[in-house]
C-alpha cells in the first residue's frame, strides 16, 4: 500500500506548485492592467507643474513671452497625450488657428519658429505675401498708390517684426535741419508720394525743397510774409489757391476788365511787388 501511494502524492503536489503559478501569473496580469489603467489616468491629469519637472524651456519662454499661449491655453490644451501612449504630441498649427487667411498659409515654423514664444518671429529672407494676410490697411495702400516701396519685400525695411525703420536710414533728408520725427508730418511709408501736411507745418519744412518759394515769402512786406505756407496750400500737395480764395474780388469791374489775372498787377503770390504796373 505505501508503494502504491507515492505516485499519487507526487502528482498531486506537481499539479498544487501549477496551480500556484497559475494563480500568481493571473495577479501579475491585473497589476499589469491596473497598472495601465493608472498611467492612462495619470496622463489625463497631468498638471502644467507636473510638465515643468522635466521641460525647462517651453514653461520659461510661455512665462516671459507666450502672448495667448500662456493666458489661454495649457499645456495639455495642445500636447494632448504622452509618450509611450502618444508619441506624436507635436500638435498643427491648425488644431486652433483657423479661419482667417493668414492661417492658411504653409510652414508656420518659418516665422513663428517657437510655438511657446509664437510673436518672437523670425524674418528671415525676402518675406511679402504672409505679412500682408495680416496688415491689410498697409497692402491697399501700396497698391492703390504705386511708389518705390511698393516693389520692395516687406522685410526690406522690417528685417523685426514690429520694427518701424527711420526712412533716414535709407533717404536723404531734404535738408540737415530735418530729422526722423520730421518725416512722417507729411510722409506715410506705404504711400510716400501722397504728401500731407496740416495748418501749423513749419515754413521751413516747405523751404526744403521750394527754397525760392520761401525765400520770397520771408523777405516779403506784404501780409503774406507771415503766413504759414500751408495757409494757403492746404487742400494737397501743389494745390495752388485762387487770389478770389480768400480775397474775393476786391476790386471793381471797371480794373477787373482791364486786366485778366490778379498777377498782371500783384505779380506771384509769394512777391507781391514782382508784377505791380505803373
Amino acid at each position: 500500500m505505501e508503494q502504491g501511494t507515492k505516485p499519487s502524492c507526487r502528482k498531486g503536489a506537481a499539479h498544487l506548485k501549477w496551480k500556484s503559478v497559475l494563480v500568481a501569473l493571473a495577479g501579475m496580469a491585473m497589476c499589469c492592467a491596473s497598472a495601465q489603467v493608472m498611467a492612462q489616468e495619470d496622463a489625463v491629469s497631468l498638471s502644467q507643474d507636473d510638465c515643468q519637472k522635466c521641460h525647462d524651456n517651453a514653461p520659461k519662454d510661455i512665462e516671459a513671452r507666450g502672448g495667448k499661449h500662456k493666458t489661454a491655453v495649457g499645456c495639455m490644451d495642445c500636447h494632448q497625450g504622452h509618450p509611450p501612449k502618444n508619441q506624436d504630441i507635436i500638435p498643427e498649427c491648425s488644431m486652433c488657428h483657423m479661419g482667417k487667411e493668414h492661417f492658411e498659409l504653409d510652414d508656420c515654423l518659418r516665422c513663428h519658429s517657437n510655438p511657446h514664444a509664437p510673436l518672437d518671429l523670425q524674418l528671415a529672407g525676402g518675406i511679402t505675401d504672409p505679412c500682408l494676410t495680416c496688415h491689410t490697411r498697409q497692402r491697399e495702400q501700396l497698391e492703390e498708390h504705386e511708389s518705390s516701396h511698393t516693389g520692395l519685400d516687406c522685410t526690406s525695411c522690417h528685417s523685426k517684426h514690429g520694427l518701424i525703420p527711420e526712412c533716414i536710414q535709407c533717404h536723404e533728408p531734404h535738408s540737415d535741419k530735418m530729422g526722423q520725427e520730421d518725416c512722417g508730418r507729411c510722409h506715410q511709408a506705404h504711400m510716400p508720394l501722397v504728401v500731407t501736411y496740416s495748418e501749423d507745418i513749419a515754413n521751413i519744412h516747405c523751404a526744403a525743397c521750394h527754397d525760392d518759394a520761401y525765400e520770397l515769402l520771408k523777405n516779403s512786406p506784404t501780409k503774406h510774409g507771415d503766413l504759414n505756407c500751408a495757409t494757403c496750400h492746404q487742400a494737397k500737395h501743389k494745390m495752388v489757391p485762387k487770389c478770389q480764395d480768400c480775397h474775393g474780388e476786391p476790386h471793381p469791374e471797371s480794373i477787373l476788365s482791364k486786366f485778366e489775372t490778379c498777377g498782371d498787377c500783384h505779380g506771384i503770390a509769394h512777391d507781391l511787388n514782382s508784377g505791380r504796373n505803373s
